[in-house]
């Protein structure tokens, strides 16, 4: 078996284990642990890909990634926020709790 559709399994394997955490979690928290780990997953895509794919000189793969990389720090750092900014008022994290963000 080559390197390609491992890699395609172990993405896929955090992909649905990154849903599986913000469908089934309360916490916000661990929310936005599971939807880094499917950015995660769809970097690795895009390594795969590149790596095994079609040669490439243009480097898109890696650039991709950064690019979400890079997003994803942005997507975190938004969400913790608004994770604080509700955990100073309702002095929880759940999301069930979340019924209004207005001011």
């Amino acid at each position: 078996m080559t390197p390609l559709p491992l890699l395609l399994t172990l993405s896929a394997l955090l992909f649905v284990l990154g849903l599986l955490a913000v469908l089934t979690r309360r916490n916000a928290i661990l929310v936005l642990v599971g939807i880094e780990l499917m950015l995660n997953a769809a970097n690795l895509n895009f390594i795969a890909f590149w790596r095994y794919g079609p040669p490439d000189v243009d480097l898109t793969g890696p650039l991709f990634v950064l690019f979400s990389i890079a997003i994803a720090a942005a997507e975190a750092a938004v969400g913790l926020a608004i994770i604080l900014m509700n955990f100073r008022r309702t002095r929880s994290t759940d999301l069930n709790r979340l019924d209004s963000l207005h001011g």
